[in-house]
């Protein structure tokens, strides 16, 4: 079968230097995908370990309470790859209303990010398809605050682009032209949408992700919102009830050979190459996923039966640990929010809850007042990638 590169490269021209940009051919691949008995095999341990990550929402007793903060998570670890330096702690602290240990702009986009994929799935189930008017909502979200106010919010970008280099004609990878952009789009929305066939959700996932990035249709936020598109489309598609797979503590891991992916696909049409790497990255992700919420509920069940000790105090307590996990981060007002208990109460529960004897939470501010708890050992599980 002759393999060869998936477009064609036209004359373009950015930051005042002549460029040749490059404008993919439609979905699907042509020759069609080669799933040989490898490449099926590692699907098929792909869609088992997304099976086991959808079945999380019975074996949790609350699947809402772990998609909190894993959602967080991806947030936090989606915008490290872009270079912000915000934490898992920094982005619940910023929540709290509290003073995070890095730039604001960084926990903004972070936070950002967090709101575009809430209101992504929430249009999804009711009923809307992912097309030009989702993914400019997405981004108007995704860039609403932080250092991307001022990149085209919702705009498709007008000028050319380039990535990699300090001048065009230097570039790794200059993508498609802004002259083009919106035929480019049309066509991936065709196949997004299954016109003129429908392909297989985990196999349409990868080759979205290859040919959004390719387009790289606005001025900032492609590779955030390219990974967003991924647990987007399996939630439609309706392999996952909800959007617990996050693939960038996988891509940030292997950066480099991410990226030569990407560009395999581009120069030499190596679908079945890109396809293997982003099946593997699937199947490790949803099974960490898995031993993360296993390891959650341990920690709860464990954390419950110490609380017993604590006497007259142990039911004050228990509605505490109920809030810690939905808000690793918190403070006063939070906890009286959400438990009913008073604000005197929850203060004498999280001071007994930060001695020593049971180290539960930590105090993070120093403060005598407006002080912010961190339920460490909820944090520790998350971060342990």
């Amino acid at each position: 079968m002759e393999r060869r590169a998936t477009g064609y490269y036209v004359p373009s021209i950015a930051g005042g230097v002549n460029c040749q940009a490059f404008i993919p051919a439609p979905l699907p691949p042509n020759p069609a995908l080669q799933l040989d008995n490898k490449l099926q095999s590692r699907i098929n341990q792909a869609m088992l370990a997304l099976g086991r990550l959808d079945a999380i929402s019975t074996l949790l007793p609350d699947a809402r309470l772990f998609l909190y903060s894993y959602v967080r998570k991806e947030a936090v670890m989606s915008s490290q790859i872009e270079g912000t330096q915000s934490s898992l702690s920094d982005l619940m602290l910023y929540e709290m209303e509290g003073v995070p240990g890095v730039p604001m702009d960084d926990v903004q986009e972070v936070s950002c990010y967090v709101n575009a994929l809430e209101l992504g799935v929430q249009r999804i189930r009711e009923g809307e398809p992912i097309t030009f008017r989702l993914l400019t909502e997405l981004h108007k979200a995704l860039m609403t605050s932080g250092r991307g106010i001022s990149k085209g919010p919702g705009a498709f970008r007008k000028n050319q682009v380039w990535l990699g280099g300090h001048r065009a004609d230097e570039a790794i990878f200059v993508p498609t032209p802004a002259n083009e952009l919106a035929q480019c789009w049309s066509e991936l929305e065709r196949f997004i949408n299954d016109v003129p066939e429908a392909t297989d959700p985990l196999i349409k996932a990868a080759l979205v992700h290859v040919q959004f990035e390719t387009i790289h249709p606005f001025m900032e936020g492609n590779g955030r919102l390219g990974r967003l598109l991924i647990p987007l489309i399996l939630v439609e598609a309706r392999i996952l009830s909800e959007p617990l797979l996050y693939l960038s503590v996988f891509f940030k891991k292997h950066r480099q050979i991410y990226y030569d992916k990407l560009q395999q696909v581009r120069l030499s049409g190596d679908w079945e190459s890109w396809l293997l790497f982003f099946v593997d990255a699937v199947a490790e992700t949803a099974n960490q996923a898995v031993n993360t919420a296993q390891q959650l509920n341990q920690l709860r069940q464990m954390h419950r039966s110490q609380l017993v000790s604590l006497g007259r105090m142990a039911a004050s307590a228990q509605q505490v640990l109920d809030v810690l996990f939905e808000f690793p981060v918190v403070n006063i007002n939070t906890l009286v929010k959400h438990s009913g208990i008073t604000p005197a109460t929850a203060g004498k529960v999280m001071d007994k809850l930060a001695q020593p004897e049971f180290a539960l939470v930590r105090e993070l501010t120093g403060q005598k007042r407006n002080r912010v708890f961190a339920y460490s050992a909820y944090i520790d599980i998350l971060n342990q990638e």
